[in-house]
């Protein structure tokens, strides 16, 4: 029996230099979206992370066919982004592109 192939994401990150310096930069991010992504089986997409703040994210996801998916945001409001919160950030992201490919 064949597992399905895990999903490949293409990442860009728009507003990094707002980042907190302990993330990373664009690369942690991206880096965080490709693992979730290797990570569970899926299809293909396209990511484009706006950094709005210390402490906040936005992002567009576009499908391998095309689709635009709603914004996804995620903000903490008690300090600013940490690793912890990107991971969990590109695990949401990767499921709710899982999510719309099964609708």
């Amino acid at each position: 029996m064949n597992s399905p192939a895990p999903s490949t994401a293409r990442c860009h990150v728009i507003g990094a230099d707002k980042l907190p310096a302990e993330i990373g930069g664009a690369d942690s991010i991206c880096a965080a979206i490709a693992l979730a992504a290797a990570q569970s089986p899926g299809p293909a997409f396209t990511v484009e992370v706006r950094v709005l703040g210390a402490s906040s994210l936005a992002a567009t996801l576009t499908t391998a066919d095309g689709k635009v998916l709603p914004e996804q945001k995620m903000a903490v409001s008690d300090r600013v982004l940490g690793r912890d919160s990107i991971d969990r950030f590109a695990a949401s992201l990767v499921g709710t592109v899982a999510r719309a490919h099964k609708l």
